[in-house]
């Protein structure tokens, strides 16, 4: 008997002390309070804004293009001979005047054959002024014997035209002597430059030949190239002329020159002849005067030929325009707007003129319309968000917060909008 309640005792202990402890267990837990369920309250997004107002706007077209000379040449050689001269100016960069002697040639021949057609001038002059005399002489014989009209062969009528002939033909070729020797005097009609340089002492040239190429410095032009929507913007006809009724729309150039920024001012003068059929543009151009004189001087640098330049053209001028930072821009046509309920809206606007620091708009907004220009991720209409300005502080009054876990001067709300700030200066 004994044995059976030992037995009993080590068997029975531990399940009775197990089940009197899921008995407390069970008493504590129902006797514990309930936890209260905490209602999930969706926090605004901070955002930095700017107000929308309308205002007049110039409107501007930004593209590039490289100078070139408006006039440009081949120096050649009219007549044949040695060069006997150069002139010092004449060397790749050089300068020179208009009508300066840049190369000469030989011209003891040329000397010769005007000595020959001066002679020839002089012999027909000659018999110009006997066959004269010989025809007065005929006249006078034929009025004192002869009787009715005298043929013209009797009053040496042919031999006389013969003779104004001959010195018409002399003296032409007289002429032609004295211009080929010009022409051994080779120089440019305008003050310009020369660009490369093809020839030099003692070689010789014949017709045709290409001593050089120079431009001139009075006037250069640049061409750049615009699309259709820059036409449309710089309210320009693709038949553009300047003229006195309408000289041009202002153009400003600018490009760096020896590590510093320049700047040049021109006119848009007249449009290309035809579309480019590659890249579906047309050109206008750009003319700028005395690029290496007054305009050197007020720029601090010539607009040297071959430079590629930025060119600013103003466009056409609306009285009532919204402008806004280009960051403000989403997509191609949208916009955020904080709403005053502290909402988010999304609009659609139509974009006249952007560029790398504004957006230009006529329609979409409403002036007074605070328009997001901070990054903002996931981004749907409806959404909370709370405006801010340039230094973090809150547009509309703060809500009342129902603890201070919800008040927006809590850590977390400093840090979104320390976050949402530099996010924006980023940007």
């Amino acid at each position: 008997m004994s044995k059976f309640v030992g037995r009993l005792l080590i068997i029975g202990l531990p399940v009775a002390v197990l089940v009197a402890f899921f008995v407390v267990y069970a008493v504590l837990a129902a006797a514990a309070p309930k936890p209260e369920r905490a209602e999930v309250v969706a926090r605004p997004s901070a955002v930095f804004v700017t107000e929308a107002a309308l205002s007049p706007v110039q409107l501007s077209v930004t593209t590039q293009g490289e100078v070139t000379p408006l006039t440009e040449i081949d120096l050649t050689a009219q007549v044949s001979g040695r060069i006997t001269y150069v002139n010092p100016n004449f060397v790749d960069g050089g300068f020179f005047e208009a009508g300066e002697v840049l190369v000469r040639l030989e011209d003891a021949d040329y000397r010769l054959a005007v000595t020959r057609a001066e002679a020839q001038v002089a012999q027909a002059r000659q018999g110009l002024v006997r066959e004269e005399a010989e025809a007065d002489l005929a006249r006078e014989e034929w009025d004192a014997l002869g009787e009715g009209e005298a043929s013209a062969l009797t009053l040496r009528q042919p031999q006389m035209a013969e003779a104004r002939a001959q010195l018409a033909s002399a003296e032409a070729s007289l002429a032609e002597a004295r211009l080929n020797l010009s022409r051994t005097r080779i120089s440019a009609p305008f003050a310009g430059r020369v660009r490369e340089k093809n020839a030099d002492l003692g070689q010789y040239v014949g017709p045709g030949t290409r001593l050089g190429r120079v431009f001139a410095t009075n006037r250069v032009q640049v061409r750049l190239p615009l699309t259709n929507a820059e036409l449309a913007t710089l309210n320009l006809p693709l038949a553009f002329q300047a003229n006195d009724a309408n000289p041009g729309r202002p153009a400003h150039l600018s490009a760096s020159v020896a590590g510093q920024e320049r700047h040049w001012e021109g006119r848009l003068v007249r449009t290309d002849s035809a579309i480019n059929p590659q890249t579906r543009t047309m050109s206008a151009i750009i003319e700028v005067e005395d690029p290496y004189g007054v305009a050197a001087e007020e720029a601090g640098a010539p607009l040297a030929v071959g430079l590629f330049v930025a060119a600013n053209i103003d466009g056409r001028e609306l009285d009532n325009a919204i402008v806004l930072p280009r960051s403000a821009l989403r997509g191609s046509s949208e916009v955020y707007v904080a709403e005053r309920d502290g909402t988010l809206s999304i609009r659609q606007v139509n974009v006249i003129d952007t560029s790398a620091e504004r957006v230009v708009l006529t329609a979409g907004l409403e002036p007074g319309d605070r328009v997001v220009t901070s990054p903002l991720r996931g981004a749907a209409a409806g959404m909370l968000v709370r405006a801010v300005d340039a230094n973090g502080d809150p547009l509309d009054p703060e809500p009342e917060a129902e603890d201070e876990a919800d008040n927006d001067n809590t850590p977390e709300s400093e840090a979104l909008v320390q976050e949402t700030t530099t996010a924006s200066r980023a940007n």
